[in-house]
């Protein structure tokens, strides 16, 4: 099987509650190779256009908010079957619900504040890659 690309956002809670070396370390530990790393903040602009596929949806506003509310870490991951295995070690999108052990059940505290984004499709994958670190 080959290797592919995922994108990965540490988004800003976990920032602020320095979960960043953990959140790395599970990651490494799960075989991903970091590509791409970099510590940004979000605009609106950027934002609005990442979370596109939302717009329009009750949350959008509310998820535009917090993930330009601070920094976040974004990272492009490789590995076989990146995507698959970044979901499932990521967990339910409420940290509340999700398994565990996995990252969200961790770190996060709610639907909202959950600690980290995963692409949930290669296509999606491809462009968030673009949107957040350029062709």
């Amino acid at each position: 099987m080959a290797k592919e690309k995922t994108l990965c956002l540490i988004k800003p809670d976990a920032v602020k509650a320095n979960h960043i070396g953990e959140i790395i370390a599970i990651l490494e530990s799960q075989h991903f190779s970091i590509l791409k790393m970099k510590l940004m903040k979000m605009n609106l602009n950027l934002a609005e256009k990442f979370y596109n596929v939302h717009k329009g949806k009750p949350f959008f506003d509310e998820l535009v908010k917090f993930m330009t509310s601070g920094e976040i870490v974004a990272l492009v991951l490789e590995r076989e079957n990146p995507i698959g295995k970044l979901r499932e070690i990521v967990g339910n999108t409420d940290s509340n619900l999700a398994e565990d052990g996995t990252i969200r059940n961790k770190f996060g505290t709610d639907k909202g504040q959950n600690a980290i984004h995963a692409s949930d499709a290669q296509e999606t994958a491809n462009y968030e890659i673009s949107v957040i670190f350029g062709k």
